[in-house]
């Protein structure tokens, strides 16, 4: 087939990624696409896949993608007439441990959300199951019967003759040399088959993505790890019904392949390697063995399946595969560049999301914006530093190993650690903080007493920083606290159309008086929230949006997609200029007066306003916000000056009983107050009034907004039926942290998008949304029998539709 100049779609990659991407496409009209593989089909890391299929993930939002590739490799050979060599053997994973067992208890409970079948089984139910374990190894098991395992290969090949009978075209052979945008907007490639453009462009290219995606500007940090499987001899204790072994405490996976057992791993540590490491000339790549890495998962199978002590092997492979440093993929429009899409860094699970991210990223490209919560995964995530290679490197070993390490809350990563540091990072560690890694910040997490140990010691409800988070908390409500919030995003929006500009974007109005915070949304056309930002107006056309540090790369490519050609507006990062103080607490504005000269009276500085004041030696900005619900100030403060500021504020407030605290205690405060948090309990699938948030909307203002005429209809339409309600449990020892389940009168109508144990309160407060066909109102809150399920055990509960702690919000105006 040659290749033809010019292409409304061009997808650079012929593995998983790249074919579903084509197949959903093609389903959804859009057939004037070619698809190019530089080698064969399935050849870069595709056809080494396990193949394992699995339905349930630690959240929803992930579970959401990951259930639609049972759906589609069932149904796939019938109308491809290609075999996928999918089965539905399910899904046996054993739990050594009881902390590993609550987890999995967990999951167990999200798969009730979704009507997936999952059976929490003892150790002799699992034997029963699966013949050949030892039982006396695990503590008990999960057991998924319609999960399974499909062939990798014969499944892609099924999705590109799915693609090909609906007018896609496929060449092989074909790799993309260079890439480039041109003055007109569209995509030109130079391939050893000669030139192609493209209106839009994918790059699925698995491990080559990083590179390719490179010569355009775009970040996709991806560095390759290698992964490992043996396969033995055929054995009569491997019958073809067995379902796929999943023993994450061993760190291993065992599926049957034709009589023999796969056994690959997920080590403790794994092998990352530089992409000049990689055979060039290959297609199939195969690296050399490495027992003595293999060691310490075989020998913990050899726990599990005591029979492989005698099986003889038959193979050991070593291939490549990409990951990132969150162990998220990377999917969507890359920022910058309209019209650019990736599909790529699935660590080692592309066959499991390789349908709900082509589908997903098929239905972005032809609708203009994601159907779906895609926030988590979005390609625009990351920050620069990302790519770099050393960082990628050693963050790359530590990752492969979290696919089966616990999933502990609060989990810190330890490699590539110390990346990026506030200027107050020496003061924070002369107080003996535990410093958290978010996005390559390092911040204090919580503060242990002098010269006590600093290391976490995590679980699943109470780990060792518990108590230390009380007391932060209780000085927080008692006191003051100061915390560091440098990581915070700061943007700064300016020119003759910022005002106009923003006003289009943003939910709420900002065209306020100067010295005016606004909190406000911008919203996509469906009218969910996209952006999670206050919004500080320093002058005319000046403003400074800030948002926090996990989302504001996503933010800043928002916000430039934004921005049409004719419109006088530029979008300056600033978060590095400053850092930023928070003191928080009753005595607050006593300790901010010891050293400013500024009024700090209710009159003269009331909520939610701005003012330049002199606070020690420097000139700062100073918020007058809280995200813990009490008295205070942010500090906006140029970086030189910060020690200085930090200085001045710790003397004056030694007297009022002024507390450091970390990040730990930030996520309890605001839990109290149901302050609500982006990713969380705000995603791009709720709207303003569903989150309860009606009071930052302008439904009036002049020239409206992206997403009001569905927020009109919404109101229009009477009571919602899906809202954000505040849970707080009766029993005082249960903990909660997200994604448990919410029922009324035992139905299940939603779960918890984000929860923490009320210190405050004497018991755990959370928030999530919940649906209901008939309307959400008062009434229905406090008539129902509610119950949150945490673990597959249901704990009474009370809802509310305003916080358990201060409803009113007085605090926060004393």
């Amino acid at each position: 087939m040659s290749l033809p100049s010019h292409v409304q779609t061009l997808i650079v990659g012929g593995g998983i990624a790249g074919a579903s991407a084509a197949y959903h496409l093609a389903k959804l009209g859009r057939t004037d696409t070619v698809l190019l593989e530089r080698n064969q089909l399935t050849s870069g890391t595709t056809w080494h896949a396990a193949g394992l299929i699995m339905q349930l993930r630690s959240t929803h939002a992930l579970t959401e993608l990951a259930r639609y590739n049972v759906e589609l490799y069932s149904s796939l050979e019938a109308e491809t007439g290609q075999a996928t060599g999918f089965k539905q053997n399910g899904t046996l994973g054993v739990c050594r441990t009881k902390d590993r067992l609550f987890e999995t208890e967990r999951v167990a409970s999200i798969a009730k959300s979704f009507d997936i079948e999952a059976h929490m089984i003892s150790p002799a139910e699992a034997k029963e199951i699966y013949p050949a374990i030892d039982e006396n190894v695990i503590e008990g098991a999960i057991y998924i019967p319609e999960d399974g395992q499909t062939n990798p290969v014969d499944s892609t090949m099924s999705l590109i003759a799915g693609a090909r009978q609906n007018g896609v075209k496929v060449i092989e052979n074909c790799p993309v040399g260079k890439l480039e945008r041109l003055a007109s907007g569209e995509y030109r490639a130079e391939t050893s088959q000669g030139i192609i453009q493209c209106e839009t462009l994918i790059l699925a290219c698995g491990l080559w993505t990083r590179d390719l995606a490179a010569q355009l500007g775009v970040r996709v940090p991806l560095y390759p790890c290698e992964h490992f499987y043996v396969v033995t001899e055929p054995m009569d204790a491997i019958t073809p019904n067995l379902p796929v072994l999943r023993d994450t405490d061993g760190h291993v996976y065992v599926k049957e392949d034709a009589g023999k057992w796969l056994v690959g791993a997920f080590e403790p540590t794994g092998k990352p390697l530089r992409m000049d490491q990689l055979p060039g000339d290959s297609a199939f790549i195969e690296l050399p063995e490495d027992w003595d890495h293999f060691e310490l998962p075989y020998t913990k199978a050899m726990q599990i399946l005591p029979d492989l002590e005698n099986a003889g092997i038959g193979t050991f492979f070593n291939g490549p595969e990409s990951f990132t440093p969150d162990l998220l993929f990377a999917l969507g429009e890359a920022p910058g560049l309209p019209n650019c899409f990736i599909s790529a860094g699935y660590n080692s699970e592309g066959i499991e999301f390789g349908p709900g991210a082509g589908r997903a990223l098929a239905e972005w490209i032809v609708e203009g914006e994601p159907t779906l919560d895609l926030s988590n995964v979005d390609v625009a995530r990351y920050h620069p530093f990302q790519i770099n290679k050393k960082y990628l490197h050693e963050r790359t070993a530590e990752i492969l190993g979290l696919h089966y390490k616990p999933h502990w809350p609060h989990y810190q990563p330890e490699t590539s650690r110390n990346v990026r540091k506030s200027t107050l990072h020496d003061r924070w560690a002369a107080l003996n903080a535990s410093f958290g890694e978010g996005m390559g910040w390092e911040r204090p997490m919580w503060f242990a007493p002098e010269a006590a140990s600093t290391e976490n010691v995590y679980s699943h409800t109470t780990p060792n920083w518990f108590e230390h988070t009380a007391r932060e908390c209780q000085a927080a409500r008692k006191a003051a606290i100061l915390l560091d919030q440098s990581s915070f995003g700061k943007h700064l929006v300016q020119g003759r159309g910022a005002t106009q500009f923003l006003q289009r974007l943003c939910a709420g109005n900002i065209d306020v008086p100067i010295g005016k915070l606004v909190y406000t949304h911008m919203l996509n056309s469906r009218g969910g929230i996209e952006t999670d930002i206050t919004v500080n107006r320093l002058g005319e056309n000046r403003y400074l949006i800030i948002s926090s540090a996990t989302i504001h790369p996503r933010d800043k490519a928002w916000i430039e997609r934004q921005i049409g050609g004719d419109e006088n507006v530029t979008l300056t990062d600033v978060t590095s200029g400053y850092a930023v103080l928070s003191l928080q607490g009753p005595k607050s504005r006593k300790i901010l007066s010891e050293v400013t000269d500024a009024d700090l009276s209710n009159e003269a500085f009331p909520f939610a306003t701005s003012q330049e004041i002199d606070l020690g030696y420097a000139r700062i900005i100073a918020n007058r916000l809280t995200y813990v619900g009490e008295l205070g100030w942010e500090f906006h403060i140029p970086t030189e000056f910060a020690q200085g500021v930090f200085d001045a504020v710790m003397q004056a407030g030694a007297s009022h009983g002024l507390k450091p605290a970390g990040y730990h205690a930030l996520e309890h405060l605001r839990s109290e107050r149901a302050y609500r948090e982006y990713e969380l309990d705000l995603t791009p699938e709720d709207t303003p009034l569903e989150a309860g948030l009606g009071f930052t909307v302008k439904l009036d203002k002049p020239g409206g907004f992206i997403g009001r005429d569905v927020l009109m209809r919404q109101k229009e339409a009477g009571p919602l039926t899906k809202r954000l309600v505040m849970f707080k449990l009766r029993d005082s020892e249960p903990v909660l942290f997200h994604e448990e389940l919410i029922r009324r009168d035992g139905e299940i109508l939603g779960y918890i998008s984000s929860g923490a144990y009320g210190f405050t309160l004497g018991a755990s407060v959370g928030m999530g949304y919940i649906s209901h066909a008939g309307g959400i109102t008062k009434d229905f809150i406090e008539s129902g029998a509610w119950e949150i399920e945490i673990a597959c055990e249901r704990y009474p509960a009370d809802a509310s539709l305003r916080a358990f702690f201060d409803p009113t919000g007085e605090r926060v105006k004393i």
